[in-house]
């Protein structure tokens, strides 16, 4: 799959990109993610792609005209699936979205800065808005960096143990199952019996019976 991220802070990104399995992903040519600077696509000289609001509100807004020739430019060469806005008023991210996007090709992820972006291109241009919580950051790179990692990681391939992905938390709308590793007793801390047993059908129940345990009293939203 391929996710080109419009940025005025392209910088901010590069780093994590090209670290861990979302590098490796890259390397193995299942992914690929290219950053655009917004500025590189402005008319004005100083390279800005904000100005003030119409109306005399506070803040900075992003101008249509640096938004509209980047998607437009990037249009021409391939066709994506959808133009995505991180927003705080979008849909709430979630696993659900992050399997659907990884079943995508071609994704345009803007990150917004400053008070936001001019109405009209979310009216126009923008085919979804996603937010990661009910909080407000700086800007839309990190929100991009999460989707992007959370929707890469799913790609057939990328982890090389898939079935590693399929049991991660909230895969089925639950939190997973505690996990343990060697050694068996530290400190007296002692592993549960029923997972060094060999039992595979046991151990199965045991961690659904956890993982139901651990949803009802940590996440009972998750539940309804």
């Amino acid at each position: 799959m391929r996710i080109d991220i419009i940025t005025v802070l392209p910088e901010m990104l590069e780093g994590f990109f090209n670290e861990s399995i979302l590098a490796r992903a890259q390397k193995k040519g299942l992914a690929e993610i290219h950053l655009h600077n917004l500025r590189d696509y402005t008319l004005d000289k100083w390279k800005r792609v904000d100005d003030y609001p119409y109306g005399g509100s506070a803040g900075m807004v992003m101008q249509c005209e640096p938004i509209d020739r980047c998607i437009a430019a990037l249009k021409a060469e391939r066709e994506y699936d959808d133009v995505i806005y991180v927003s705080p008023d979008g849909e709430t991210f979630n696993q659900k979205i992050a399997n659907e996007m990884s079943m995508q090709g071609n994704l345009i992820i803007l990150c917004g800065h400053y008070k936001g972006i001019d109405q009209r291109v979310r009216d126009h241009l923008i085919t979804r808005e996603i937010s990661v919580g009910d909080y407000v950051l700086t800007g839309g790179e990190l929100a991009a960096a999460i989707i992007s990692d959370a929707v890469i990681r799913l790609v057939p391939g990328v982890i090389s143990d898939e079935q590693s992905a399929l049991s991660d938390c909230f895969q089925d709308d639950i939190l997973a199952a505690p996990i343990y590793t060697r050694p068996a007793d530290y400190k007296g801390w002692k592993v549960p019996e029923i997972l060094l047993s060999g039992n595979e059908a046991k151990i199965r129940q045991w961690e659904f019976d956890q993982a139901m345990e651990r949803t009802k009293r940590l996440r009972p939203d998750l539940l309804k």
